[in-house]
This record gives structure tokens, C-alpha cells and sequence, in this order.
């Protein structure tokens, strides 16, 4: 008799112990498939306010193609300098305890929290009241230039490339690097040699996020380049502006474009770092 009701007793615990572990996964799985269809309506939503005649039309008029050959320049010339600027820094944070590291993590993680536009009135008095003159002096002009969105273009880039930087640099096995170094190599040739080829998955992968935040930025662009149409007209001023004087149409084409192409920055990104996972 006690054996019986001890195995109802665990029958109906194992009972209770399924239903609570579907009611667990069933809830996962109902937000999992709530966020996965609200942003495949959001980008149906998108895709369907507009049309093919539409978009082309919008791709053959002047103001488009300035502003796409533009955001082009632009976000590959701040990611070039993105690049450069995020290697020593992701390098040094990866492989030294410095001091204050704690402090210099948060300052290279600032443009990340920071609003944009925060970011841009930052810039606007660094570069106009404080450094403004003496920049003037020497031949270099920023605010309310090209050149000011390419600033801006790098300053809420970097951050994104020194923070993947600093992983990949950091999952290299360091005994590769020592072996290097008593073949003869010298430190900059194990860097260039040896650290590099093994980090540039990762360091791909850094790259793509730095020129796809480069060639979303809006905030900083505005406060520090303004939003001049044909001058410092970015994808996301000509959206921005044709959105305020009404051209619906121009507006959302452009968006769709911009999608697109985050769409395929997206994909190259997943590849690379499947490619890396592989490796």
C-alpha cells in the first residue's frame, strides 16, 4: 500500500515537473516568435508603402545619388580611421593590465551610451569654442563641413571596433606569439605576422559594425555638420529633411535602400563570424 501511493506520488511529481517545464519553454518560445514576427511586420510595413517604379525614381534623382555617393565616402574614410585608431587601443587593452583600465574602458565606451545628439553638442564645442580658432589658423574647418561628418562618422564608430578588437586580440592563444618570438621575430613582426592573421576574423567583423554605425549616424552629424541638403547630406539627413518638408515618398525610398543595404552588412557580418566560429 505505501509502495502504491509512493509511486503516485512520483508519477504526479514528474507529471508536475513536465507541465512546469512546458509552461517554462512555451513562454520562450512565445516571446521568441512575438519579437520575430514584430520585426518581420515592421519590415513589411516598410517595404510596403512603397513601389519598384517609386524607388527607382528616387534612385535616378540627383539629390539620392549625392547622398549616397556621400555616406559612402564618408563612412568608409571614418572607418578607415576607425580602423586605425581601434587596432592600438584593442591591442593594449587585450594584453595589459594598465592602471585605471576600468576608467578607459568607460571613456571608449562613452559615444556607445551617450545620446548622438549628446555626442554632437560635444563635439560642436570641442571642435568650434574650445579648439575652433586655433584650427582655423591652420587651414582645417570642421563644424558645418564634409569633413565634420566624417568626425562624427568616426567618433560613434570606434568605440563599436575597439570593443570587438579587444575580444578578438584577447581569444588568441598568446603561446603562438611567444613561439614567434623565439624563431627570431621581432615584436612588430609577430603583430603584423602572427596576431593580425590570427585575429582577422574578428577583426572583420569589428570593421563591418564600425561602417555600418558610420553610415546610420544622424545625431552627432547634425549637431556637429548640420544637415545641409547637397553639402553635408548624408542617407539619413535626406530622409530626415524630406521627411519634414512632407516628400513622403523620397523619404521612405531612401529608408528602404538603407535597409537593404544594413540587410546585406548584416549578412557579410554573419558570415564572417560563422567563419570564425569554424576556424
Amino acid at each position: 500500500m505505501a509502495q502504491l501511493f509512493l509511486k503516485n506520488m512520483d508519477s504526479r511529481q514528474n507529471k508536475a515537473n513536465q507541465l512546469g517545464n512546458a509552461t517554462f519553454f512555451g513562454a520562450l518560445w512565445i516571446v521568441f516568435a512575438f519579437i520575430i514576427l514584430f520585426f518581420f511586420l515592421l519590415v513589411i510595413g516598410l517595404l510596403s508603402y512603397s513601389d519598384v517604379g517609386t524607388i527607382f525614381n528616387v534612385l535616378n534623382q540627383p539629390e539620392f545619388c549625392f547622398a549616397l555617393q556621400f555616406t559612402l565616402k564618408t563612412s568608409i574614410l571614418a572607418t578607415i580611421l576607425a580602423t586605425i585608431t581601434a587596432l592600438p587601443c584593442g591591442y593594449l587593452l587585450a594584453r595589459y593590465k594598465l592602471p585605471g583600465s576600468a576608467l578607459f574602458d568607460t571613456l571608449l565606451d562613452m559615444p556607445i551610451v551617450l545620446p548622438p545628439l549628446v555626442s554632437g553638442i560635444a563635439l560642436l564645442i570641442f571642435f568650434g569654442p574650445f579648439l575652433g580658432k586655433h584650427l582655423a589658423q591652420a587651414g582645417i574647418d570642421i563644424v558645418f563641413t564634409p569633413l565634420g561628418v566624417i568626425v562624427a562618422q568616426w567618433f560613434v564608430a570606434t568605440p563599436f571596433a575597439i570593443k570587438t578588437f579587444k575580444q578578438s586580440f584577447a581569444s588568441i592563444d598568446q603561446r603562438m606569439e611567444k613561439v614567434a618570438r623565439t624563431l627570431g621575430f621581432s615584436p612588430p613582426q609577430v603583430f603584423l605576422k602572427v596576431t593580425l592573421p590570427l585575429a582577422k576574423n574578428g577583426l572583420m567583423s569589428g570593421i563591418m559594425m564600425a561602417w555600418s554605425r558610420a553610415m546610420g549616424e544622424f545625431g552627432a552629424t547634425a549637431m556637429l555638420a548640420g544637415i545641409t541638403r547637397m553639402k553635408t547630406e548624408t542617407l539619413s539627413v535626406a530622409v530626415f529633411l524630406n521627411m519634414s518638408i512632407g516628400d513622403i515618398k523620397f523619404a521612405i525610398s531612401t529608408a528602404i535602400v538603407m535597409l537593404f543595404i544594413a540587410l546585406l552588412l548584416l549578412i557579410i557580418l554573419r558570415v564572417v563570424l560563422r567563419n570564425e566560429v569554424q576556424v
